[in-house]
């Protein structure tokens, strides 16, 4: 079987015009052959031979037309185009190779417009898991934690995280994007990175939400999107962080971490700022009553908690697919399997971990109160998406099932302990992105496959799941990303949050706290009601502040 290349001068043509054409396809004993025929026009006497013949043996495609690293490519082609053939091909796969950097970046900046879309979800389940009294107060707030992240990352965060070169604690270069783009980062990966970090700043915002002063999430954003955030995702996801799995050499434990999409980088790190945040700040007010039992405030609507849900589950396809960065790598030459497929099997694996966690918290949460709720079923899905996010390009989709199962037992078990020690978080976000992420760093360390490691991490050592016979080094790895993002969140942002208190610009006043906060700080509420007076509406919110209590000291 064979294909000829046709050689012919032009006299006005200057470049190389390649028309890669699918002339039939057959099966040859179960195989498919797909045969080529590539007419190269060339003023220029580069090319003094008779048309050359090229053969081919059966493959399903045309293995030197993928992208492919400049060298190896043009050493495959040019023996095929005969004498002097090294100059066209060296051009032939440049142009292959622009191409694929165009692909590449347009798959990136399709994710990043993805993942900012999760900022609408976030805003949606924010404002119907309050009271319909602090609905604009919400929504203002997932505004301005893009607003205010995208300038502090901007000038601070992206160089924080990826200035490159720098040590192992904190980059050192690109601030302001300077320098960018550049054969290691374009826009593009700025977007996309900005969208994570802005995720964190959301997650956090969650836990203090009905009860925050507007200073407060002004300067708690700033410093954790434009700081604490950037130095976590350095540590892990920078090619020179003392800890990542993309470093060169000298790897923690002899293997790294491996968080691909951010269990620990995103969700820890947010939760655990949350977490002292509400801790700090204490409860809201008719949370817990006079004798310590909880008291359900519950959020307004439904409705938009179920739209909010929908919303970061169609984001979560490009912050976990999306975390490649890259589509058109292939993994086996002349063959249907590529990073495309990785990309795929990723998707697949967050999709599970989501639906099992879901189901699991429906009929969990029926054993235990005997209602089908969908407010808890919604957060059981966002939890296992919070697990499966680290090892989501890791391990097999079999696996991703074992994740969200465990994902809704923890976020349960978390809202159990949640409520002992009288902790409030009108969305759960520390219990859910703390404690499913923690989960799905330990997971990974448990069940990642040896065979998907070498391919999505090919300049690491092959440490693998310990229970899929890998050992305990990457198990021990992914405990220490646990330890120090706790640490070092709970030493930067707890000492924020305690500081905010002390000066007196973190919790409201208890007179604005039963008003609601769209009232006295926004202007008005958020729905207009025609069945009553506003007057008479006011009168009877400040007539209720006389009987509560003040909010605890901390």
């Amino acid at each position: 079987m064979q294909t000829k290349f046709s050689i012919k001068e032009e006299k006005e043509e200057y470049s190389i015009c390649i028309y890669y054409l699918y002339k039939s396809t057959q099966n040859v004993n179960g195989k498919v052959l797909l045969l080529h025929q590539v007419f190269l026009y060339k003023h220029q006497p580069l090319f003094h031979a008779l048309p050359i013949t090229l053969f081919l043996s059966h493959f399903h495609s045309s293995s030197f037309f993928q992208p492919r690293p400049m060298a190896t490519c043009s050493a495959d082609l040019a023996p095929l185009l005969g004498v002097n053939g090294t100059g066209a091909a060296d051009y032939i796969c440049s142009k292959f190779s622009d191409a694929s950097y165009a692909v590449d970046n347009t798959y990136l900046l399709f994710s990043a417009y993805l993942v900012f879309s999760m900022q609408l979800g976030f805003a949606m389940l924010c404002a119907g898991s309050v009271r319909a009294k602090n609905t604009m107060n919400i929504m203002l707030t997932n505004v301005l934690d893009a607003a205010t992240g995208g300038l502090f990352y901007y000038l601070f965060g992206f160089a924080f995280a990826f200035g490159s070169p720098s040590n192992g604690f904190i980059g050192r270069h690109n601030f302001a994007l300077e320098s960018i783009p550049s054969s290691s980062f374009d826009y593009s990966n700025f977007l996309y990175q900005w969208a994570f970090a802005i995720a964190a700043a959301g997650i956090t915002s969650g836990s203090i939400a009905e009860r925050t002063q507007f200073v407060a999430y002004l300067i708690y954003s700033s410093f954790l999107t434009g700081f604490v955030y950037p130095v976590v995702s350095h540590w892990f996801w920078a090619t020179d962080g003392w800890a990542s799995a993309l470093r060169t050499d000298d790897f923690l434990f002899d293997s790294g971490v491996i968080d691909f999409a951010g269990s620990g980088v995103v969700h820890i790190v947010g939760g655990v700022a949350g977490l002292w945040g509400a801790l700090i700040e204490g409860p809201r007010i008719g949370r817990f009553d006079h004798s310590g039992r909880s008291v359900a405030l519950r959020g307004h609507s439904a409705t938009l908690v179920v739209l909010g849900t929908f919303m970061l589950w169609f984001g979560w396809y490009g912050f976990n697919p999306g975390s490649f960065n890259k589509i058109s790598s292939f993994y086996t030459s002349g063959n249907y399997y590529g990073q495309w497929s990785a990309v795929g099997r990723t998707a697949v694996t967050t999709t599970l971990a989501g639906c099992t966690a879901a189901l699991t918290t429906l009929f969990g949460k029926r054993i235990l109160t005997g209602h089908w709720n969908v407010t808890d079923v919604c957060n059981g899905l966002l939890g296992g998406f919070a697990a499966i996010t680290s090892g989501c390009s890791v391990v097999e989709p079999w696996a991703a099932i074992i994740c969200g199962f465990v994902a809704a037992l923890v976020l349960i078990g978390c809202n159990k302990i949640a409520e002992k020690v009288k902790f409030d978080d009108p969305l759960e976000a520390a219990q859910l992105h703390g404690g499913c992420g923690a989960w799905g760093v330990i997971f990974t360390g448990l069940f990642a496959s040896e065979k998907l490691v070498k391919q999505v991490y090919p300049g690491r050592p092959a440490k693998y799941g310990l229970f899929m016979g890998g050992g305990g080094k990457l198990f021990a790895a992914q405990i220490i990303q646990i330890l120090v993002i706790v640490g070092w969140v709970s030493a930067t942002m707890g000492t924020l949050f305690y500081f905010l208190h002390k000066f007196g610009l973190l919790r409201i006043s208890v007179e604005d706290e039963m008003a609601g906060m769209d009232l006295t700080r926004h202007g008005g509420l958020a729905y207009v009601y025609h069945d009553e007076d506003e007057s008479q509406k006011n009168g009877i919110q400040m007539r209720k502040i006389e009987s509560f209590p003040t909010p605890p000291s901390v």
